[in-house]
């Protein structure tokens, strides 16, 4: 079992992305069904005020640190849970987030890495590919706008010529019809891209009308990244924390977002800390 991490009251397993991958597959053979959740900072931040988010979220079977954010907050908040000066831990914040910049590679402990939904989603496409036909697990893709999830699926199984994609459907939230078309496909792993809480809390509601999906996972912008709409962060960006930086540049409008992320987000948890 893994360690158990708690940040602003929702927990994380730390797990690094081949560790999360195990168990996501344990869960997608089991013959129960699961959800994996993938909180960052932002997801952090709505958690607080959403207390139906917030049991989603503690309900999951698993939690990943998907954000640089969460990787550092579980160091700094570890690092400091036995000072009692409040000034030794404003210092140590700052230290903390000067190592984001200069060293993230040093923040990987409890938390052993960022594991991000896209990372993970193309992680179980790949392990799937390799099944044999006679036990193949069928995926669904549930989420984004018109024609996202088809393009995803074509680019997906273009790489792995022997993924079994049994349907897409873009739907919405509030879409009556989407749990009629997933079973009428019998996946056994639901990908839902309709961002967070949304698809989060729609997983929750919803899993349990759906008999044949032992492990969904909400992706947010996951599908746009493998239909090849909306371009990721270089390695290196990634490897150093800058996916955001990186998102911002294209996508100037994510500025409210960006900011919940890198600025009150670290703020919060200070805030927390010297409570």
């Amino acid at each position: 079992m893994s360690k158990n991490i708690q940040i602003l009251n929702v927990r994380f397993d730390a797990l690094t992305l081949e560790q999360a991958l195990k168990q996501a597959m344990n869960f997608a053979k089991s013959h129960k069904q699961h959800y994996i959740c993938t909180p960052n900072p932002e997801i952090l931040l709505e958690a607080r005020r959403n207390a139906r988010f917030l049991q989603v979220l503690n309900n999951s079977s698993l939690n990943i640190a998907d954000g640089i954010g969460t990787v550092w907050a579980a160091n700094y908040l570890t690092k400091t849970s036995h000072y009692i000066s409040k000034v030794r831990k404003f210092l140590s914040w700052k230290w903390h987030l000067l190592k984001i910049l200069t060293s993230p590679h040093s923040l990987k402990k409890p938390l052993p890495e960022r594991v991000t939904g896209t990372d993970l989603m193309e992680a179980i496409c790949k392990e799937c590919s390799k099944f044999l036909t006679i036990n193949k697990p069928k995926i669904f893709l549930l989420g984004a706008d018109e024609g996202i999830a088809v393009e995803a699926k074509l680019k997906l199984q273009t790489k792995y010529p022997r993924l079994k994609i049994v349907g897409t459907y873009s739907g919405s939230p509030k879409d009556k019809e989407a749990v009629k078309i997933i079973n009428s496909k019998f996946p056994n792993i639901l990908f839902v891209a309709f961002g967070a809480p949304a698809q989060e809390l729609w997983i929750a509601n919803n899993l349990k009308k759906m008999p044949s999906v032992h492990l969904a996972i909400g992706v947010g912008g996951a599908f746009n990244f493998f239909a090849g709409t909306r371009k990721r962060a270089p390695d290196f960006m990634r490897k150093l924390g800058l996916e955001w930086l990186f998102r911002l540049i294209q996508e100037p409008t994510r500025f409210q977002r960006i900011y919940n992320a890198v600025v009150k987000f670290p703020i919060r948890i200070l805030k927390e800390n010297l409570k």
